[in-house]
C-alpha cells in the first residue's frame, strides 16, 4: 500500500528534527547498534499508532533498523508532524497520517495499517488492537502480540481481558517503572506546560490552576504548576490519591466547587465529562480550559460547541466561547492533548526511556513467540532494569549492589 501523506516535500525539516532528537537519545543509539546486529524483527511486519513526531519517528526508524517493515499512523489527528512523516516515507517506511485529519480520515489511516496484517502492534489508546478485534478478526492469526504506550489503552485492554475478548498477548508498556515514574509525570508535567504557555504567553504565577486527577500524570502537572508559582487545587475521585494531594500541600475539593474560582483548568484522568458544560457555566471570565488525558472526552466540547452564545477563533489553538451570563473562557487545542496538539510532547531524554522500553518489549514478544497469554502482561522485569542501568551508565552513575550475604538475607525468613 502506497503511504498516505501531506507533502514529501516536507522531508528535509522532519529530517532535522529526527537527526536532532537522535542526539538526544542514547538509549535508542545503543538498541538500534543492536538490532543492526541481531535482527529480531527480520521479515516481520509492524503496525504503530502513536502520535506522529520527531521521538516516534527515531523509535520507528530503530524497529526498521531490526529488519522490521513499518506500517506507520499517528495517535491523535492534531499531534501528527507532516514533515516528520514525509521523512519516515522518503526513508523507505509505509506511513498513512497528516496534521489536523478528520475523523473519517484518522479511521481511515487506522484501518490502513490494520491492512497490513501486522505481526506486531505497537499502541497508543488501544486503536488499533481495538479496530483489529472488531472488524477484521481474521487478521489476529498473525500477530504475535502487541505493546501499549498509555494508560488509557491498558484501561481499554484490561475491559477486554475481563471479558474474554482479548486475542493476543498486549505487554503493559505504560506500567513498567522506567515508563509511569519518568514518562508520565516528569514527561507530562513539562510538556503539558510548555503547551499551555507556548499557546497562551500567559504567566502562570499567581494564577488558581484546577487539575484534574492526581494519577503520576497529574503528580507531574500538579509539581511543575507549583514551580511555576501557581495555586494549585486537585479534583479527585480516589480518597486514598485525594489524601496523597493534600500532603503535598495542594487544595482538593470537588469540580463543582473549583469551577468557580480556577483561572486555568487541566484534565488528565482517561474518564469522560470530567469537566460538564454545567461545569464551565459557572466558570470566571477568561477562563483557559485544556486536556492532557489522551481522549478529548474529558471536557464535554461537544456541548460547549453546541450551546455557547458565541464563539470565536483568539489564535492558533484557543477558540472563545461566550456563556449565557457573557463571560468568555477559552479551550485550547479543541480539547485534545495539549502537549502533542499544543506542542511537541515530552522531552527527548524522557522518550528515550519509554521508547526503549517498547523496543525492547517488542524484542520479547519474537523471542517469547508462542509461549505467552492472551492477556495484559507486564513488561518483564529484566528489561525495565536493563533501561534503568543504561540510563545510569549514560550519566555516570553508579550504585551498590548486594553482597551474596544480603542477597541471601533478604531471601530468608530466619533473622541471624
Amino acid at each position: 500500500m502506497e503511504s498516505i501523506i501531506r507533502d514529501i516535500t516536507k522531508h528535509e525539516s522532519g529530517h532535522k528534527k529526527i537527526e536532532w532528537v537522535r542526539k538526544n537519545m542514547p538509549l535508542l543509539n545503543g538498541i538500534e547498534e543492536d538490532f543492526k546486529r541481531t535482527r529480531p524483527f527480520e521479515g516481520l511486519r509492524i503496525a504503530l499508532s502513536i502520535h506522529l513526531e520527531a521521538k516516534t519517528a527515531y523509535l520507528c526508524k530503530v524497529l526498521a533498523a531490526g529488519g522490521a517493515k513499518m506500517y506507520i499512523t499517528g495517535s491523535n489527528p492534531l499531534s501528527t508532524q507532516d514533515d516528520v512523516a514525509a521523512e519516515l516515507v522518503k526513508c523507505g517506511l509505509n506511513v498513512y497520517a497528516w496534521y489536523n485529519a478528520t475523523t473519517e480520515e484518522y479511521n481511515s489511516h487506522i484501518e490502513k495499517v490494520i491492512l497490513s496484517e501486522p505481526n506486531i502492534i505497537i499502541d497508543d489508546g488501544g486503536d488499533l488492537v481495538n479496530l483489529i478485534h472488531e472488524k477484521y478478526p481474521e487478521l489476529i492469526g498473525n500477530v504475535i502480540g502487541g505493546c501499549e504506550e498509555t494508560t488509557t489503552g491498558i484501561i481499554r485492554l484490561k475491559a477486554m481481558e475481563k471479558n474474554n475478548l482479548l486475542k493476543f498477548p498486549m505487554i503493559a508498556v505504560n506500567n513498567a517503572r522506567c515508563k509511569y515514574l519518568f514518562d508520565n509525570r516528569y514527561g507530562t508535567g513539562q510538556s503539558v506546560w510548555d503547551g499551555i504557555n507556548r499557546t497562551t504567553n500567559l504567566i502562570v504565577a499567581g494564577k488558581k490552576v484546577v487539575i484534574c486527577g492526581y494519577g503520576w500524570c497529574g503528580k507531574g502537572v500538579a509539581m511543575r504548576a507549583k514551580g511555576l508559582g501557581a495555586d494549585v487545587i486537585i479534583t479527585e475521585i480516589d480518597p486514598v490519591k485525594a489524601i496523597e494531594a493534600v500532603m503535598d500541600g495542594f487544595n482538593v475539593m470537588p469540580m463543582e466547587e473549583a469551577a468557580k474560582i480556577g483561572d486555568v483548568f487541566i484534565t488528565v484522568t482517561g474518564c469522560k465529562s470530567v469537566i460538564t458544560w454545567e461545569h464551565m457555566q459557572s466558570m470566571k471570565d477568561g477562563a483557559i480550559l485544556c486536556n492532557a488525558g489522551h481522549f478529548n472526552v474529558e471536557i464535554e466540547v461537544d456541548r460547549l460547541i453546541k450551546n455557547a452564545k458565541n464563539s470565536r477563533k483568539e489564535k492558533h489553538n484557543i477558540v472563545g466561547y461566550q456563556m449565557d451570563n457573557n463571560n468568555w473562557i477559552y479551550l485550547l487545542a479543541e480539547g485534545r492533548l495539549v502537549n502533542l496538539a499544543a506542542g511537541d510532547g515530552h522531552p527527548a531524554e524522557i522518550m528515550d526511556m519509554s521508547f526503549a522500553i517498547q523496543a525492547l518489549s517488542a524484542e520479547y514478544l519474537v523471542k517469547n513467540k508462542g509461549s505467552l497469554n492472551n492477556n495484559v502482561i507486564a513488561v518483564p522485569e529484566e528489561i525495565d532494569y536493563t533501561v534503568a542501568k543504561r540510563k545510569l551508565s549514560h550519566w555516570n552513575v553508579n550504585i551498590d549492589t548486594l553482597t551474596e550475604d544480603q542477597e541471601k538475607y533478604l531471601a530468608g525468613w530466619k533473622v541471624d
